[in-house]
């Protein structure tokens, strides 16, 4: 049986914002979020990204942050995604919960681990997530029977590709039904392929890996994605992908200081 998904809703609900531009395909700019301040959510939401990755699988992200950061995102018009740490059921439904507009699953390996993250994320029939929190809909801007109804067709379901064996698997990854986006991770990629980070990026092993993901992302009308270090990166990614997460609130911060120092020192 077919289910309609994020790619294929007629739903639209104008505070889901990454989805609706995704849809219009306008390429929309995400970035991640790392530091554990509901404040620091607002000010990235307000700098004009559409959608805010509340990261907790490498930032400094509990799950009383979790909350604060997907809530105060969604409050600024900015959808809020959370990258769990791993692919455990009771993580992706925290989540989901809080009111995430979708998850980021990192390390995906195989088209079963792509099967049991959909079962985890969708309400029966099309899956086991279980209902009970008052919070979703708030993030949603809607009732929670509305949100009960339209959940399951409009959250982003992510799976990040970063190792050999997903690139190996990618095809059958992407033909799993209810994935809506692959994101590829270039630092675990070029970890995993190459045996080093950063990768130069012309490395002919990792420049097939990246085409082996767009390609059977295509195949299968997945939405594609992946990180860009900064606005000149991000310009020429979004020439193939659909969407791109341009760094880190933590990267962006070192950054400012380093090169404003640097002038003031000179």
């Amino acid at each position: 049986m077919s289910y309609a998904s994020a790619l294929t809703t007629i739903i639209h609900n104008p505070r889901l914002r990454l989805l609706n531009a995704l849809r219009a395909k306008s390429k929309p700019i995400m970035t991640f979020l790392g530091l554990p301040s509901f404040r620091t959510a607002q000010i990235v939401a307000q700098t004009g990204v559409d959608g805010i990755i509340i990261d907790c699988e490498h930032g400094h992200i509990s799950d009383d942050s979790m909350h604060n950061s997907t809530a105060s995102s969604a409050a600024m018009g900015v959808s809020p995604l959370v990258r769990l740490t791993m692919t455990h059921p009771d993580l992706i439904k925290r989540a989901l919960d809080a009111g995430a507009h979708g998850i980021v699953v990192p390390q995906i390996n195989t088209a079963e681990e792509a099967r049991a993250i959909v079962s985890y994320a969708k309400f029966p029939p099309q899956g086991v997530r279980g209902q009970g929190s008052p919070f979703p809909g708030i993030a949603h801007g809607i009732d929670l029977p509305t949100y009960m109804k339209t959940a399951n067709e409009t959250l982003i379901t992510c799976l990040q590709i970063e190792s050999k064996a997903g690139v190996d698997n990618v095809d059958a990854i992407c033909a799993v039904p209810g994935i809506d986006m692959v994101f590829i991770g270039p630092n675990d990629l070029a970890l995993s392929i190459l045996g080093y980070v950063p990768a130069k990026g012309d490395e002919p092993e990792f420049v097939d890996a990246i085409e082996k993901i767009v390609a059977a992302a295509r195949k299968h009308g997945k939405w594609v994605s992946r990180l860009s270090n900064d606005g000149a990166s991000c310009r020429e990614h979004l020439k193939v992908f659909d969407s791109v997460a341009m760094s880190y609130d933590i990267r962006a911060l070192q950054n400012w200081y380093t090169a404003e120092l640097q002038v003031a020192r000179s």
